[in-house]
Order: C-alpha cells, then sequence, then structure tokens
C-alpha cells in the first residue's frame, strides 16, 4: 500500500499525483513558475491539460486537502 503524505512536505514535481476527494490531480511539467497539470474527476478517461502558476496550484491543493499518492 503506498503512504499518503499532506502537501505541506513535498514541492511540486513532475510525475505526481494528488488525490482530493472525488479528484485526482497529475502534475505533468513543473517549471519556473508554471505547472501543467491534469484534473480528472471520477471515471474521467481523458481531461485536459492545464497551465497555472505554482502558487495556485498549492493553495489548491492545501483547500482541497490533498494528499500525494505517488512521486
Amino acid at each position: 500500500m503506498k503512504q499518503k503524505t499532506p502537501i505541506s512536505l513535498y514541492p511540486l514535481q513532475a510525475g505526481q499525483v494528488w488525490q482530493m476527494a472525488g479528484s485526482n490531480l497529475h502534475i505533468g511539467m513543473v517549471g519556473k513558475r508554471l505547472v501543467h497539470y491534469k484534473l480528472l474527476k471520477g471515471q474521467t478517461k481523458r481531461a485536459p491539460i492545464c497551465l497555472s502558476g505554482k502558487e495556485v496550484v498549492e493553495r489548491y491543493l492545501k483547500a482541497s486537502k490533498a494528499v500525494l499518492v505517488t512521486r
């Protein structure tokens, strides 16, 4: 079984999967200021790639009480 870790312990890195209530956030690429990610809700097969600032994504993960599933 994989360990789940709260957001405050790890910086965003490519390949991470964050689990929240009813959805998952898959980190694609992490740049200096921006993050490419996919937000999958429910049984979605394909989700669009989104682009946001690092701080915005981190605040969203904290507000959603996300836990790190894989890195």
